[in-house]
């Protein structure tokens, strides 16, 4: 086992078990999972260790108990949901779904800002069935929702059959209006898938008044649930387009499942169903300590760190901000746009010789530092991150 070196700074992390002698700035790339919710997790492997059969083979009833809190907490019915891996996965599962339903020559619309791993699934399955998968430029800085959704659907043309979307995109953290976007896609009669990989925890979420026909997301980012937890929904219509990744027990060769949201996405043989059947303890763990109170500090914590570091670099090279300073646009994670021709691998090195962790994206010829404010989160980190960026940008 790899031994922690303990030399740097110290953070009290509460009940979260991640390393305290790192600032962990990243939380949208993994999440992490607080003691209580981790132990409960462990508490189920347990369970399945010393009686494998009786989570197996009532493997329909677990998920099914899991589910139904997680379907009242995400604002629609346990039969629209089913658990999946990852937000990456239940793409797939969408991907895979509406390509029966395209012809050689239809197209895929996507923005330009969706993650690069959804991307290649597109890419994938839109090859090898002649569809065009066209991504479409969002102008930024952006200054209104209304102008959003312009610049996304002057991207439709007559062959558009789908629209891919991020709920809050990866690399510029924006929030993007999903629900006027897909109100107009419906008007249009496109197919909408989706991801929102980094919302259920951050913000609130109502799946049914989005409007998706499918829509995944992950509760082990901001939901605090363990790794490996996800969940795809479908609408009624949108449902009855899936077809299985994995040949196993819930395909039937001589009749189609009534419950393809569940037999087709959750049915896959023997697995680890410990992650799932946490979620429930997540969601009570974030209830019992206020969640939408901890939202707002995490928030405050984060527009003042961003002004601070975006102050400095508009004295130095005039770098203008992705978006209104709102929560319109983002919530515990926001992107810091670095001056053009910054060095920042030189920056990189700081934060990593400072033990920070903090990714970076490119979009278009920008250069994004994305910051993450998750409940664990010290103020005393981001007053070392603002220290570093000045360093390296003042």
């Amino acid at each position: 086992m790899e031994q922690q070196n303990l030399a740097g700074p110290r953070y009290d992390r509460g009940d979260f078990l991640i390393r305290d002698d790192w600032a962990m700035l990243n939380n949208g790339s993994f999440g992490a999972c607080p003691e209580p919710v981790f132990a409960e997790y462990q508490r189920w492997q347990r369970v399945m260790e010393t009686h494998p059969a009786d989570i197996m083979m009532r493997e329909t009833e677990h998920l099914q108990a899991a589910r139904e809190p997680l379907a009242a907490y995400l604002g629609t019915g346990a039969d629209r949901l089913a658990f999946v891996a990852n937000a990456t996965l239940g793409v797939n599962f969408a991907v895979r779904a509406v390509m029966g339903a395209l012809a050689p020559g239809d197209e895929v619309l996507a923005s330009s800002q969706e993650y690069p791993a959804c991307n290649n699934a597109w890419r994938h399955h839109c090859q090898r069935a002649g569809v065009s998968y066209v991504e479409q430029s969002l102008t930024l800085p952006v200054a209104s929702a209304d102008e959003l959704v312009e610049a996304l659907f002057a991207g439709v043309g007559p062959r558009t059959r789908v629209l891919f979307i991020s709920h809050i995109a990866a690399p510029t953290a924006l929030t993007l209006p999903v629900a006027q976007i897909c109100r107009r896609a419906r008007e249009a009669g496109l197919i909408t898938v989706v991801d929102g990989a980094h919302v259920p925890g951050q913000r609130s979420l109502a799946l049914d008044q989005v409007g998706a026909d499918f829509y995944t997301g992950n509760c082990h980012k901001w939901m605090c649930a363990p790794k490996g937890t996800a969940f795809l929904y479908a609408s009624p219509v949108a449902e009855r387009l899936l077809q299985p990744l994995v040949i196993s027990h819930g395909w039937s060769q001589l009749a189609r499942s009534e419950r393809p949201l569940q037999d087709y996405v959750e049915r896959l043989g023997t697995r680890d169903l410990s992650p799932f059947l946490a979620v429930p303890a997540a969601i009570d763990y974030m209830a019992s300590h206020d969640w939408p109170q901890v939202r707002a500090r995490c928030h405050r914590m984060l527009v003042a760190t961003k002004r601070a570091i975006e102050q400095d670099l508009a004295d130095g090279a005039g770098v203008e901000p992705l978006c209104p300073e709102t929560e319109e646009w983002f919530a515990q994670m926001a992107a810091i746009r670095l001056p053009a021709g910054a060095d920042v691998a030189a920056f990189g090195r700081l934060l990593e010789e400072a033990r920070v962790e903090m990714p970076f994206w490119t979009v278009g010829d920008m250069r994004i530092a994305r910051l993450c404010v998750q409940s664990y989160t010290n103020q005393s980190e981001l007053d070392l991150l603002v220290e570093l960026a000045a360093r390296a940008f003042g």
